[in-house]
């Protein structure tokens, strides 16, 4: 039998659980990742433990979980959400940081589609921030309290999380902005807009994921527009009386065309392998960024509706992006006690965390000389992140 996208996503999924789950402060019925592998003593005990990389780890086990639902998964999910909450010391919302808010009640709002997860009054806390946080003049959220930078990592989550709560007008309000403040002149978008004295300064830097969560934002809007007028998922929008919202979905759709073909032109190979941009680092938060894009893409191919040719076209690109990262990752993966460490550059073989059996922290790592981005959680979630979604488009052909 050949080997399936869904069975090297479980060995993702088996090598993050193996390696970098644990208990917090030894707690029973709880979990998180470390954010290292081989872990240092801080990060075995959660001195160091990053609220958002959490929200991605969620996330992926609910996409595991999704896919093909345990009671090991479900259990795990539990434990993390209570770990988060552990490790935090008080209220979800302490964090000033509003996209990592948003990540964590992107990923807790799908987690909510597996049995016996209920929605708890924390959950409702987190998303009542991030509508309290908007700010009124711009009309978009700060990245974190007291800031006067407004980006897209806080805003395209957060637009996501209220396009799936009932709450399309701030998500529209969200996107809208970003559409009229950041595009640039290939279609991709920039980072976000700074307020100072002078007037606005634009943060002209790329990133992958930011990308990524636009699509998810726009996808979002236009489906529950295209609902809102009683539009089927493939029906086509000239089959209706013309409306306004009707008008708006294709808007948005236009929009999500115009983003992956600028994905597919500068940010991928000629094979179709998503590559980071210049002012992206391969380890760190930037270790995520492309796994999340994947994510978005995935959405795209599999949800678009099939309703003109250019969409057709589209979802066969976002498709073809995914599974072409996803067959480069895995042909440069290392393999350790049969279970995979992948690349930080999807192009590139993976290297083997520098301290491997070498205890806490080599020399060369103390004097600060090598560092080994697979090492971090990030990269190696990104991983799972995009197996994930070669496994999802598999699943749906």
């Amino acid at each position: 039998m050949p080997e399936t996208w869904s069975h090297r996503a479980d060995l993702a999924e088996s090598a993050i659980q193996e390696r970098h789950a644990a208990r917090v402060w030894g707690v029973p019925k709880t979990n998180l990742a470390m954010v290292t592998w081989p872990a240092g003593a801080k990060d075995k005990a959660f001195v160091h433990w990053h609220y958002w990389w959490q929200a991605q780890y969620l996330d992926c086990q609910v996409d595991a979980a999704l896919r093909r639902p345990t009671k090991t998964r479900r259990r795990r999910i539990a434990d993390t959400l209570r770990g988060i909450q552990r490790r935090n010391r008080g209220k979800l919302t302490s964090n000033n940081y509003y996209d990592d808010k948003a990540w964590l009640a992107l990923a807790w709002n799908r987690a909510l589609q597996l049995d016996g997860l209920k929605r708890t009054s924390a959950l409702d806390g987190l998303e009542f921030d991030l509508l309290a946080g908007i700010d009124p003049i711009t009309g978009v959220l700060p990245w974190k309290t007291g800031e006067t930078f407004y980006n897209v990592p806080s805003n395209a989550p957060s637009a996501i999380v209220f396009s799936r709560t009932g709450r399309l007008d701030k998500s529209r309000q969200i996107v809208d902005w970003i559409f009229d403040n950041l595009i640039t002149e290939t279609g991709l978008l920039y980072d976000g807009l700074r307020m100072r004295m002078n007037g606005p300064e634009l943060i002209e830097k790329l990133y992958t994921y930011n990308q990524g969560t636009v699509l998810g934002a726009s996808l979002e809007i236009a489906l529950a527009l295209r609902e809102d007028v009683g539009l089927d998922h493939d029906e086509a929008i000239d089959s209706f009386e013309y409306s306004e919202r009707a008008d708006a979905s294709v808007y948005y759709i236009t929009h999500i065309r115009a983003i992956i073909q600028a994905i597919a032109l500068h940010l991928a190979n000629p094979q179709g392998v998503i590559l980071s941009p210049q002012e992206e680092s391969g380890e760190g938060d930037g270790g995520m960024f492309k796994g999340i894009l994947a994510r978005y893409l995935a959405d795209i191919a599999l949800r678009l509706p099939e309703d003109s040719r250019e969409n057709i076209a589209t979802k066969k690109i976002a498709a073809r992006l995914v599974l072409s990262s996803a067959e480069s990752l895995w042909s440069h993966r290392l393999e350790v006690d049969g279970l995979p460490i992948f690349p930080a550059d999807w192009t590139k073989d993976a290297r083997l965390p520098h301290n491997y059996g070498l205890g806490p922290s080599s020399i060369s790592e103390t004097i600060g000389l090598l560092r080994i981005d697979e090492r971090d959680l990030s990269v190696q979630l990104a991983g799972w992140m995009l197996l994930e979604a070669a496994a999802a488009i598999e699943a749906a052909d």
